[in-house]
């Protein structure tokens, strides 16, 4: 095991889990036997790490390894379940609570899938799988890598794929993950969290900038003490917004000159302003940590998957009070960390606390985590329907993990013209997580009303209003 996954394995505490969830529900039965085929072909025997199991090193010697499970059990791994009446949302909210409150067994491979009956009319799919796996975006791929642009799609031998059948980065289909992914990133504004920059490599050569960077890192002060830093009980609740139109969302940032995930941001920071102030615990901003991706989504994944990504810090502007004021300063915070090398050099960090004994990486890991209030990801999904074993995918949500301390998660992710904002809370933080999802939900409502700022009238020979000289960009 390399040192960073090593890492994201020794941070579970039993008060906040390094497992990432997600949810496919579907508005139809789904034909079990059929799924449990898909995941046998396309995930348990195209990734080992879903028949492998963690082998621990003796005390203060080296990483965990990586072997085979010599006793593999596929249906240890699939479990079947009723949802409870009333079978609605809330009913899957809370079961989903309870089953991401439980620690994944360490005896056998780090992940489990639940199927759950009598979802609406349908099913639902709990996934879940621990972050050392991979991180979250690679997750995301092997998720949609089971899932096809067709509905009679069907099921073959790994050589004998075609176009529509082929793993999403070995064959050219009409559903490339991949290519969704990238597309996304560069056209929905997800390049910080989908996509890394080209002049990547550049900033992390930069000595400056690394300096700088590293000097944020390592000495950035704990975040400001608010409702949101309690002690955790280790009890999670989760929560998702309605459907919200991506074209309404893009529609907001046309008009504000921002991008799609500027104005998600934004809204879940005038949600976050709504929830402190109601709670009396209004700060002027607010610190959260973002994954920044450093694996170029057009790259084929590699069997053995892992963690390639760094993180970074954004202070949320929840003091302010005008919604467009905090659209406009989120704006121009994201845009300045999508330029830094913190996220390269954040990842060189979590590999080093790899190689830390415990008893040295649980304090380095709690002081990298204290400086955060929240979690913060944006994953792009696919832009048309996709299908699971032939039946069709109405909707997904997906909850990040957080490390230490923190008790907060917010994971955004678009799928087939709709986003969907997924909260991950611990109870003793925010006993009442759906009120952040309405004040979000009431915030796009207030920005969608914002009108593109009045431009001074254009005179004759100067270019846009500047009062530059046309033909003298930046003079």
């Amino acid at each position: 095991m390399n040192s960073a996954d090593a890492a994201w394995l020794h941070m579970d505490r039993p008060t906040n889990l390094m497992v990432v969830n997600s949810v496919f529900w579907c508005d139809e039965p789904m034909d079990i036997e059929r799924c449990k085929d898909v995941v046998r072909e396309r995930l348990v025997e195209r990734f080992p790490r879903f028949h492998q199991r963690i082998v621990e090193p003796r005390p203060g010697v080296g990483v965990p390894s990586w072997e085979d499970e010599p006793r593999f059990d596929f249906d240890r791994h699939v479990h079947h379940l009723a949802l409870p009446a009333p079978r609605d949302r809330v009913a899957l909210q809370e079961l989903v609570g309870d089953l991401i409150s439980t620690p994944l067994d360490r005896s056998k491979p780090l992940w489990d899938l639940y199927f759950v009956d009598g979802y609406a009319a349908g099913m639902a799919l709990v996934w879940r799988m621990h972050h050392c796996i991979a991180d979250g975006m690679a997750l995301a791929r092997v998720l949609l890598s089971m899932t096809d642009g067709q509905p009679d799609a069907g099921i073959q031998p790994e050589g004998g794929r075609g176009a529509a059948h082929g793993s999403l980065d070995a064959v050219a289909r009409p559903l490339t993950a991949s290519a969704h992914l990238a597309e996304a990133a560069m056209h929905e504004g997800f390049a910080l969290l989908a996509h890394p920059r080209p002049r990547l490599r550049a900033l992390a050569s930069s000595t400056a900038a690394d300096a700088r960077a590293l000097r944020r890192l390592l000495l950035t002060l704990p975040d400001q003490r608010t409702v949101l830093r309690g002690e955790l009980s280790g009890v999670q609740k989760v929560t998702w917004t309605e459907r919200i139109a991506l074209e309404d969302v893009k529609a907001i940032g046309h008009a504000t000159g921002t991008t799609v995930n500027d104005v998600l941001v934004a809204a879940m920071t005038g949600a976050l302003h709504r929830y402190l102030a109601r709670r009396q615990s209004l700060v002027d901003e607010l610190r959260a940590t973002i994954p920044f991706n450093l694996r170029p989504p057009e790259e084929p994944l590699p069997r053995e998957l892992g963690n390639h990504f760094g993180l970074v810090y954004l202070e949320l502007p929840v003091g302010m009070r005008g919604p467009r004021q905090r659209l406009e300063e989120v704006h121009r915070r994201m845009d300045s960390i999508k330029h830094s090398p913190e996220g390269a050099l954040a990842y060189g960090i979590l590999g080093l606390i790899g190689l830390t004994p415990p008893q040295v990486e649980q304090p380095l890991v709690d002081l990298f985590s204290s400086k955060s209030s929240a979690v913060m990801t944006n994953v792009p999904g696919p832009r048309e329907p996709i299908y699971f074993a032939g039946t069709r995918i109405a909707g997904v949500v997906v909850w990040v993990p957080a490390a230490g301390p923190i008790g907060l998660g917010v994971s955004i992710f678009s799928y087939n013209g709709v986003v969907t904002v997924g909260l991950r809370v611990d109870a003793g933080v925010v006993p009442d997580p759906e009120t952040i999802i309405d004040a979000f939900e009431h915030e796009l409502e207030i920005l969608a009303r914002l009108r593109p700022r009045s431009r001074p009238a254009r005179r004759p020979g100067v270019e846009g209003g500047s009062g530059r000289p046309a033909g003298i960009p930046g003079a």
